[in-house]
């Protein structure tokens, strides 16, 4: 009882406040989303994503000796191809441009993560994440492409492959395909509980995947739905996914906490396009402090209990904890 117990003992410097951190951050937690496109020499700003850039392989390279020096875990590549088609067949072409990608990392620099973002949108010339039937994304069809995407990825020799398009059996499908192929060691991070947001509009923008009809809540999440997105996490647990994802991570914190107290595998959390994008324009604006504000909100996205963090800041924000 008050006056014997008294909170701000422990707040009083900053050595105590260091001495009972509940969480702490690393960059060993981050894995920085990279878009990359066909292409030398190419470095172009994403309009409403500040500091992010399409790049060529060349360029990505260059990103990826930074993010290493700076002990970034790794990178998740998100591939814009030079041509787009109903069955998006550049993403499972030998010479597709995350293909190239993943060989051009793995090669220079074999200990940096690299994970391949699994979905149709960027590559299809409709931009929904799935074959289309009469106006209809169809479930089971694109599993086929789905699979195919993954065993493409895993012979250019990625580390991970990460399914985004929430196709019910995804999961499954995708981990009998890499087993046949003979890639049974290489895991599966489950876009797991995807919601349909409004968060993801900057990313549409780089990527050129904006649906060219309707919207994507037919497969993506309803953001009202909680319990729902527990069933579908553990879902994916039992098909196979060796890492569960919620995207976006700052709307649904709820929902990474509880997953994170439930599940015993490692949850992951994606920082999106909408949330780096609020950040940049209010501290642009100068109603912000931008360092105080990444921290703090990659902070409470660990304190919910991610253990991955995908995010935009990656870089400044391991620069921030080098500075510390």
């Amino acid at each position: 009882m008050y006056p014997l117990t008294r909170l701000r003992r422990l707040r009083r410097t900053e050595s105590l406040r260091s001495l009972v951190r509940e969480t702490s951050l690393s960059p060993r937690d981050f894995i920085a989303p990279l878009f990359v496109v066909h292409g030398t020499g190419i470095r172009e700003e994403i309009g409403s994503m500040p500091g992010q850039y399409r790049l060529s392989v060349d360029c990505l390279l260059e990103e990826c000796r930074t993010l290493a020096e700076l002990d970034v875990a790794g990178v998740m590549l998100f591939g814009i191809p030079e041509h787009k088609d109903a069955t998006g067949s550049e993403a499972y072409s030998e010479q597709g441009i995350v293909q190239q990608a993943i060989r051009a990392i793995k090669r220079e620099l074999p200990e940096l993560i690299v994970i391949a973002d699994i979905c149709m949108c960027e590559y299809t010339d409709h931009g929904h994440c799935g074959i289309i039937h009469e106006c209809e994304v169809v479930n089971d069809e694109t599993l086929v492409y789905l699979s195919r995407q993954a065993v493409s990825f895993a012979e250019a020799g990625v580390d991970m492959v990460a399914p985004s398009d929430m196709m019910d059996g995804r999961i499954i499908a995708m981990r009998r395909a890499l087993d046949e192929a003979g890639f049974s060691s290489l895991p599966i991070m489950s876009y797991a509980a995807k919601f349909s947001s409004a968060f993801y509009g900057p990313f549409r923008d780089a990527a050129d995947s904006a649906p060219s009809f309707g919207d994507r809540r037919a497969y993506q999440m309803d953001p009202a739905n909680g319990r729902e997105a527990l069933r579908e996490i553990e879902s994916d647990i039992e098909e196979g996914a060796d890492i569960v994802m919620v995207k976006p991570a700052l709307p649904y914190l709820d929902v990474i906490k509880e997953a994170s107290m439930r599940y015993d595998l490692p949850i992951a959390a994606y920082q999106v396009s909408g949330e780096y994008a609020m950040i940049k324009a209010a501290a642009a604006n100068g109603w912000i402090d931008e360092d105080r504000i990444v921290m703090e909100s990659l902070l409470s996205i660990r304190r919910a209990g991610a253990k991955i963090i995908m995010t935009y800041f990656a870089a400044h924000a391991a620069r921030l904890l080098r500075e510390k």
